[in-house]
C-alpha cells in the first residue's frame, strides 16, 4: 500500500465533502441553531442520540453545551441519551433495542425541547422512534444524517444531510456541524 497516496486520497475526499457541505446545510443549520437558542432561552434543553460513532458524537456535543465549547460561560442543559447503561440495557431487555432512546425521550423531553437524532444512514430504528416520540411530546425532532437522509426525511425537521455516502466522511461532517451549532449557542450565552 502506498500510504502517501492513500492519505492524500482520504484528505482530498474529506475536502470535497466539506466543500459541498455548506450549501447543503446552511439553511437547516441556521434554523436548528435558532430552535436550540429559543429552547435554551425558554428554559428548555437539548437531547442527543445516536449509535456507535454517532453515540460518541451525541456525548461529545452534549458535553460541549453543558461544560463549554471555547469560552467559559454558564452551564447549559444538554443530555446525551447514550450514556446510562442501566437505562439502555433495561430498555433493550424489557422492551427492545429500538426503544432505548424513545423511552428516555418520553421521560425527559418536554414541549419546546430539541432532540437531535444522529444517524449516518438515516435508518437507525431507535433514532427514528426517538424522533417520533419527540414530535408526539411537542419537542423539536431534528436530525443529522448522510446519504439521502433515509427515513429521517419527513420525520426530522430540520434535517441536516451530509452530501456523502462514505460513513467516515459523514461522521467527520457531523462533528463539524455539531461544533458550529455549539459555537452559535455559546456565543448567544457569553
Amino acid at each position: 500500500m502506498d500510504l502517501a497516496r492513500f492519505f492524500d486520497t482520504e484528505i482530498a475526499e474529506h475536502i470535497t465533502v466539506a466543500t459541498t457541505l455548506a450549501e447543503a446545510i446552511r439553511t437547516p443549520l441556521i434554523r436548528l441553531s435558532e430552535l436550540c437558542l429559543s429552547s435554551l432561552a425558554g428554559g428548555g434543553k437539548i437531547l442527543f442520540c445516536g449509535n456507535g460513532g454517532s453515540a460518541a458524537d451525541a456525548q461529545h456535543l452534549a458535553t460541549e453545551i453543558v461544560v463549554r465549547y471555547k469560552v467559559n460561560r454558564r452551564a447549559l442543559p444538554a443530555i446525551a441519551l447514550t450514556t446510562d447503561t442501566s437505562i439502555l440495557t433495561a430498555t433493550a431487555n424489557d422492551f427492545s433495542f429500538d426503544e432505548i432512546f424513545s423511552r428516555q425521550v418520553e421521560a425527559l423531553a418536554r414541549p419546546g425541547d430539541v432532540l437531535i437524532g444522529i444517524s449516518t444512514s438515516g435508518k437507525s430504528p431507535n433514532v427514528l422512534k426517538a424522533l417520533e416520540a419527540a414530535k408526539a411530546i411537542g419537542a423539536t425532532a431534528a436530525g443529522f444524517a448522510g446519504r439521502d437522509g433515509g427515513a429521517m426525511v419527513g420525520l426530522a425537521d430540520p434535517l441536516l444531510i451530509v452530501p456523502a455516502t462514505v460513513t467516515a466522511r459523514i461522521q467527520e461532517m457531523h462533528i463539524l456541524i455539531g461544533h458550529m451549532l455549539c459555537e452559535a449557542i455559546e456565543q448567544a450565552f457569553v
